[in-house]
């Protein structure tokens, strides 16, 4: 039993004799190494998101101008129609009889007003004979402008019979997509039976978004000296995170700020075309986020992102100075940041070396073994 304890003792001796040197060894020899990186000024596109919604320029609802049998349906729904494209025929024997009756009625008029003209000319030639009288020639001349009146107003009732007719095919009055029909064939229409299908037009489309009253006048004063909002150009992040490849611009600022919400509707125009598929990727009131980017890219000082950290006092980085000491450095960064790039507004100089890689190893105050970083060179935003 006593054997066995001493050769317990000497176990742990042994252990704690090699875990002690273990947890105080020294570092290696000299300082940390560690990668920097200089900051520099680099081209970054200034850009602001926000939530918008897809809205079609053009909507139509298409309804009967008169009322009558539905003999047939010409699209296809869900279908893309042209301009003048039919989409309903209606019964149309009853209008073309009204037509009919209404030629008929121009004739008669017509008729009349010959027989009103000849009346007239005989009263005048008699005027100045013994058989002639003034009142005869008055009688037919109001006559005459009677039958006048009346084959305008024929006419006219021709010309409304022709339009009923016309009514009878309902076209398309704008390019875009057609949806799905209220009403099927056989059944009455009319001018009471509300839309029979609406149409929206496809391209280009309008997305619409609101900007808090700050933000946009952040954004003119950026942009003062640039051409205002001109000089800025919209993109659309889809549902799926990936950016819309048609850039659009910004078209419409609304003349009033929201109440409840401070803040002011923007509209901005962007294409839509078809895609080789046959669809097209914009559809009305569909949600996006809104990406107001500038044109042209502006030189901003940066760091690459992975030399930020942050703590209770906020975001900072390491610089090594004089002597390779490495100091820590409070930072503010830009609203223009990325996740690959911090754009430094205040707290770096352009030149001052910062640490990139090897941050774990830094003690603020103390030497480092700086070295240019390794596959650490960022692009410009």
């Amino acid at each position: 039993m006593q054997l066995l304890f001493r050769r317990g003792s000497a176990l742990v001796g042994l252990f704690l004799l090699a875990a002690v040197p273990a947890l105080a060894q020294p570092g290696p020899g000299g300082p940390p190494a560690v990668g920097v990186m200089p900051a520099a000024k680099r081209a970054v596109t200034e850009s602001n998101e926000f939530i918008g919604r897809i809205e079609a320029p053009n909507r139509v609802e298409i309804v009967a101008r008169v009322t009558a049998f539905l003999e047939q349906r010409a699209f296809e729904e869900g279908a893309e129609v042209k301009a003048g494209d039919l989409l309903y025929r209606l019964e149309r024997g009853p209008f073309e009889a009204q037509l009919d009756v209404s030629k008929a009625a121009v004739a008669e008029a017509e008729a009349q007003l010959t027989n009103a003209n000849i009346t007239l000319s005989r009263a005048q030639a008699l005027l100045n004979t013994v058989a002639g009288q003034r009142s005869n020639v008055d009688n037919a001349l109001a006559a005459q402008r009677t039958a006048q009146a009346q084959v305008l107003s024929a006419q006219a009732q021709q010309r409304q019979a022709q339009i009923n007719l016309d009514y009878t095919e309902i076209r398309s009055p704008i390019d875009g997509r057609i949806g799905r029909t209220a009403v099927t064939v056989g059944n009455v229409v009319g001018p009471n039976s509300g839309a029979l299908t609406t149409i929206v037009s496809q391209d280009p489309m309008y997305v619409s978004f609101t900007v808090p009253v700050r933000t946009l006048v952040d954004l003119r004063v950026r942009y003062a000296d640039r051409g205002g909002l001109s000089a800025v150009q919209i993109r659309l992040r889809m549902p799926n995170g990936e950016l819309y490849d048609q850039p659009g611009s910004i078209d419409f600022t609304d003349n009033e700020i929201g109440r409840d919400t401070d803040s002011v509707l923007l509209r901005g125009r962007i294409p839509n075309p078809p895609r080789p598929a046959g669809y097209r990727t914009l559809t009305a009131n569909q949600f996006v986020n809104v990406v107001v980017e500038a044109i042209q890219p502006v030189q901003m000082l940066t760091v690459p992102r992975a030399a930020v950290l942050s703590d209770a006092r906020g975001d900072f980085v390491y610089v090594v100075g004089e002597n390779n000491v490495a100091e820590r450095r409070a930072i503010r960064m830009s609203s223009q940041s990325t996740p690959e790039l911090a754009v430094i507004d205040d707290g770096v100089r352009e030149g001052e070396r910062v640490v990139v890689q090897g941050l774990q190893r830094v003690r603020p105050g103390n030497p480092v073994n700086a070295a240019p970083a390794a596959n650490a060179a960022p692009q410009g935003g």
